[in-house]
């Protein structure tokens, strides 16, 4: 009987320590994560010194824990993996020098993992039955991109944001409000209690005849807004201004998302990055999809935000085919897909 393929992957591109162990693939036998949100909470943002260091606090118990869950040995393992970019700097190499380390010291291979590739097979592990062609919106708070993919591993990218990400522009309207951090969850929160019709803020590129995006105009109309309604004296609805501002930024995702569906008569929508939480975000594709009969997926909610179980994914595909990587990999925090 052919043995399975053991991965333990980490994951550390922002503020997440993460590690986790797969077996082929697609079944988890562990997915750790500790979260660093309380320590960049009162900063409303992450403070990169901060998130390196605490990755070097966190990143040797959090493997541990994601082996002792496994209940694996070190020596069980058939690879070591890791993300090596885009995100901050000094976070990457936290966890891609422990991973190195690892993998030198046991003689295993080493796979290096693209943190964006990460968020889009993070589809995979919960639904098996996605079918190519397909097509993905990758959504986050450093990426917007949209992809059309053939079949597995064979992939476009169609358009991607030409200056801000829709996570980025949660993040910002949500500072500006005085909500906290991070803002995603924080806009949407308010957002269930207002009227989404109630402000018409506009829609950068939605007509536009190409796949991009922007976010900067419609940020920058929001912060308009709520300075004109200061210099009136009028009092500001909290819950409309988001329920409005996060209606926008749907608009723009789903319209550019559908357009592409349209054109390239795919079999399945996928929607990846952390984003993809949003609950009116997928009430929105499920609507507008239930007309063509294109089935839509979308992670778990632990599998949205960062985590490692989606790294070890794309490092058993890149094991099978023996793509590995070199011990001198460096981080790239710009890295692309």
């Amino acid at each position: 009987m052919k043995e399975t393929i053991k991965i333990l992957a980490i994951e550390t591109s922002c503020d997440e320590t993460a590690a986790a162990v797969s077996d082929d693939g697609l079944n988890i036998l562990s997915n750790i994560v500790a979260s660093q949100i309380d320590w960049h909470q009162r900063y409303g943002g992450v403070v990169p010194e901060i998130a390196s260091r605490k990755h070097m606090e966190f990143i040797k118990p959090v493997v541990e824990e994601a082996l002792i869950k496994a209940d694996l040995k070190l020596d069980q393992l058939d690879a070591i993996a890791a993300t090596y970019g885009p995100g901050l700097v000094g976070s990457l190499l936290v966890g891609l020098s422990y991973a190195k380390a690892l993998a030198f010291a046991l003689g295993k291979p080493f796979i290096g993992v693209n943190h964006i590739v990460g968020h889009i097979y993070a589809n995979f592990i919960s639904k098996k039955e996605i079918k190519t062609p397909l097509i993905c919106l990758t959504v986050s708070g450093g990426h917007t991109d949209l992809l059309f993919f053939k079949e597995y591993g064979d992939y476009i990218i169609l358009g991607r944001t030409q200056d801000d990400a829709a996570g980025e522009a949660f993040d910002k309207i949500a500072r500006y409000l005085g909500l906290g951090y991070p803002g995603g969850p924080l806009i949407e929160k308010k957002a269930k209690k207002g009227n989404e019709n109630a402000i018409d803020f506009p829609r950068p590129f939605i007509d536009k005849d190409n796949y991009n995006f922007s976010f900067s105009g419609l940020k920058t109309a929001v912060i308009n807004y709520i300075h004109n309604q200061k210099q009136k004296n009028i009092d500001l609805n909290l819950n409309n201004i988001a329920a409005s501002f996060q209606k926008a930024v749907i608009d723009i995702l789903v319209n550019k998302t559908l357009k592409a569906v349209k054109e390239h008569n795919v079999k399945s929508v996928i929607l990846a990055g952390g984003v993809a939480s949003n609950k009116r975000l997928q009430e929105e594709f499920k609507k507008r999809l239930k007309d063509s009969n294109t089935p839509f997926y979308h992670p778990k909610l632990e599998l949205c935000t960062d985590n490692a179980a989606m790294i070890s994914t794309v490092a058993y595909y890149k094991y099978i085919n023996g793509e590995f990587s070199e011990l001198n990999l460096n981080a790239d925090p710009n890295l692309k897909i």
